[in-house]
């Protein structure tokens, strides 16, 4: 008996996306131990290293054109905001990235599954 199953094609913008993202999440490893990070203190490098790791989950979804991904992404950037506010971190620049992201992934989100 064949089966036939349907899967979606990944947009070049959403591959595009996960490419530098997962480029992204090596970058960040080094940034984890970078003596910068370390002078923050211990809980900026568990949460520095925790967000990069759902990042990277996210990244892999995308890729596989999930739509937990999509949502995941959206809280992870929301929560990023307000931790990055709560530090005295933030800039617009923290936000710009990610909202390029979120804009192309919401308008192929309706192709995922």
């Amino acid at each position: 008996m064949n089966e036939i199953t349907e899967t979606a094609e990944r947009p070049t913008s959403i591959t595009a996306i996960c490419v530098l993202g997962f480029i992204g999440a090596l970058i960040s490893v080094p940034l984890i131990f970078s003596p910068v990070a370390q002078q923050i203190g211990f809980g900026y490098l568990l949460y520095l290293g925790l967000s990069s790791f759902i990042a990277l989950v996210c990244m892999l979804g995308l890729w596989m054109m999930k739509k937990w991904a999509v949502y995941t992404y959206i809280g992870l950037i929301a929560l990023n905001q307000i931790f990055l506010l709560a530090m005295g971190l933030w800039s617009a620049m923290a936000l710009l990235m990610p909202a390029v992201v979120i804009f192309f992934a919401l308008k192929h989100v309706s192709k995922m599954s």
